[in-house]
């Protein structure tokens, strides 16, 4: 899962049939400015284990809630205990965003390279740290400049929303004169290790300025189809040689972190838009989520396909059941017909965190019961009813 949003599990269903920046409005920033380290480590436990549940060994979680500053060690504690493969993309806006989330330049830097230090360096496990500039119209040239540089010090990358909906690029035009990729590439900041998320409202010219710096683009239909933002061009990007990966972007726009629907929408989505049945085939849809995944994730040599050497991260799905059988095709069956009721183990780094659709790691009843609790004082503390 190459993007994710894993606070908005305590928000999903609280604004539905929004468009984005209402969205925002209604739903992210009223809980967002509440939200301290014990809600954000039990919207994350809830998450991942969902992500379990759903087939995804990595996740990448753009975490841009800092009201309490420890919210991001929350995170990355909860994906310790639960043992996914973690990619936390630090996000931050020092600029033109909701007052009580933006940060100081000093702060991004401090923080992330904090956080770096804490659960990266010293545990040396399953959980890095990158920075994660949130959206272009919320973030300045010059903190974008420093925090690249230090991302190439680190050999880590840069995680960012881009043309997410025709406003968003209106908006960067007016400020800017420039489009979002055009803008990076003036920049400087755009190569390997940048995973451009959404990438819905492009120009022609902008696929080929991710195409010539081998950007990563996550593409993320779901949430694309439920805030109506559009339909990204990813055909188009397949042809040209970018590298795609999939991701169910945050509950609060999905309402879920099923991959396997996110993996059988993407090729439905782009048949119906094409009107081209044969535009994405099964292969070419578990290429973007595995090895697409692996490059997002900044690991395309030691994850994303079962070969000697790499990490023993692995997904058994049962495809002995009524809505699977008879199998002709398996790239076919898991497209198109299974769900998570059918993923049955998952190994990462060799380790079991279920099998036989049991959770091992957690008590997973009791996780969701205090998460419920957990969510429910949020809600009153933040002054947030529920229609």
């Amino acid at each position: 899962n190459a993007h994710t949003h894993l606070f908005q599990t305590f928000i999903r269903g609280l604004a539905d049939d929004k468009p984005l920046l209402e969205w925002l409005k209604t739903a992210i920033w009223p809980v967002a400015q509440e939200m301290k380290e014990e809600e954000a480590y039990m919207a994350a436990m809830v998450g991942l284990l969902e992500n379990i549940r759903g087939g995804a060994t990595a996740v990448i979680d753009h975490q841009y809630i800092h009201a309490d500053p420890h919210n991001d060690d929350g995170v990355c504690q909860a994906a310790e205990e639960i043992g996914s493969r973690f990619l936390l993309a630090r996000g931050w806006a020092d600029m033109d965003y909701h007052p009580s989330l933006m940060e100081t330049p000093e702060r991004i830097i401090s923080e992330t390279t904090r956080l770096r230090n804490q659960w990266e360096l010293k545990r040396k496990g399953l959980t890095r740290v990158e920075y994660g500039p949130l959206i272009p119209w919320g973030c300045s040239d010059k903190t974008m400049l420093s925090t690249h540089e230090m991302s190439q010090q680190w050999c880590s990358g840069t995680h960012i929303h881009v043309a997410e909906t025709r406003v968003e690029v209106e908006m960067n035009m007016n400020l800017r004169g420039k489009r979002h990729i055009e803008w990076m590439a003036d920049l400087g900041i755009l190569g390997p290790n940048t995973q451009l998320v959404h990438s819905v409202w492009l120009s022609d010219h902008e696929l080929d300025l991710i195409a010539d710096h081998n950007c990563v683009v996550v593409h993320c239909p779901v949430s694309n189809m439920y805030l109506a933002s559009g339909v990204a061009r990813v055909p188009e990007m397949l042809e040209k040689g970018i590298t795609v990966a999939l991701a169910s972007d945050g509950p609060g726009s999905n309402n879920n972190q099923d991959m396997l629907a996110v993996l059988k929408t993407t090729a439905l989505l782009h048949k119906v838009n094409t009107l081209n049945p044969m535009v994405l085939l099964p292969e070419d849809v578990l290429k973007m989520a595995c090895r697409g995944g692996a490059a997002a994730f900044g690991l395309p040599d030691q994850i994303g396909s079962l070969e000697p050497g790499k990490k023993a991260d692995i997904v058994l799905v049962d495809l002995d059941t009524p809505m699977a059988m008879p199998v002709h095709k398996v790239p076919s069956a898991l497209i198109y017909n299974v769900s998570t009721r059918d993923v049955d183990t998952v190994i990462v780094d060799g380790k079991l965190l279920m099998q036989n659709k049991h959770i091992l790691v957690v008590d997973e009843k009791a996780v969701l019961a205090k998460a419920r609790r957990v969510c429910q004082k949020l809600f009153e503390r933040a002054g947030v009813k529920v229609d």
